[in-house]
């Protein structure tokens, strides 16, 4: 008697979203309104060690950006949540496994257009996690005459490789589309930005 057995966080998922990985969950069913929630993860290649993350310890919010806490990018994790509430703490609770680099949903870049008289200088920039900058993410970029279905493509290129597209030809309103691309275990792509149309070589 006296005791009381505060609620675990339900719905514990680890989800890959727009190049990070979060764990979410809800509050537990009858939780108290100011209740806080910790995290730890674990790796498969270090079993049964559950590591802090600082940023997630007794934080109110519902989700824990892990990208940046993860020691390999390579292997599988696991995380795990428990609710703390004054002295009072749930049983922990864990994901699902998942490992960055065969799991991470990529996020369509944003574009950058540099247009100078003969030429466009395209540039891609991505909404990354700072940890992830060095793996070798690649984009693609679509080019097409508004109101026309026939897109000329223009491959793989590194994620700070700039475009140059010779615009002399071109007339009329053009527009440009990229997506990211990931080569791991298979090919992953984003969807594709918002299009960016600009109007060339216009007279008069």
């Amino acid at each position: 008697p006296g005791h009381v057995q505060l609620p675990p966080p339900q719905n514990v998922t680890l989800l890959s979203k727009d190049f990070a990985m979060i764990l979410t969950w809800a509050p537990g069913e009858g939780s108290p309104p100011d209740v806080t929630y910790t995290v730890r993860y674990e790796s498969q290649d270090r079993l049964e060690k559950w590591i802090k993350v600082p940023h997630c310890k007794n934080i109110p919010r519902t989700f824990c950006n892990l990208t940046c806490a993860l020691s390999n990018f390579y292997v599988k994790v696991q995380a795990r949540v428990k609710a703390v509430w004054g002295q009072f703490q749930s049983p922990w609770v864990k994901s699902q496994l998942k490992d960055y680099y065969s799991d991470v949903e990529l996020a369509p870049p944003v574009l950058n257009l540099d247009v100078k008289e003969n030429f466009i200088h395209v540039s891609a920039s991505f909404p990354l996690p700072t940890c992830v900058e060095n793996l070798t993410w690649k984009y693609e970029l679509n080019l097409w005459e508004a109101g026309s279905e026939e897109k000329k493509k223009y491959g793989d290129h590194f994620r700070k490789d700039t475009v140059t597209i010779n615009t002399t030809a071109l007339r009329g309103n053009y527009c440009f589309s990229a997506r990211a691309l990931y080569e791991s275990i298979n090919l992953k792509h984003s969807e594709f930005s918002q299009p960016v149309c600009v109007l060339l070589n216009h007279k008069g």
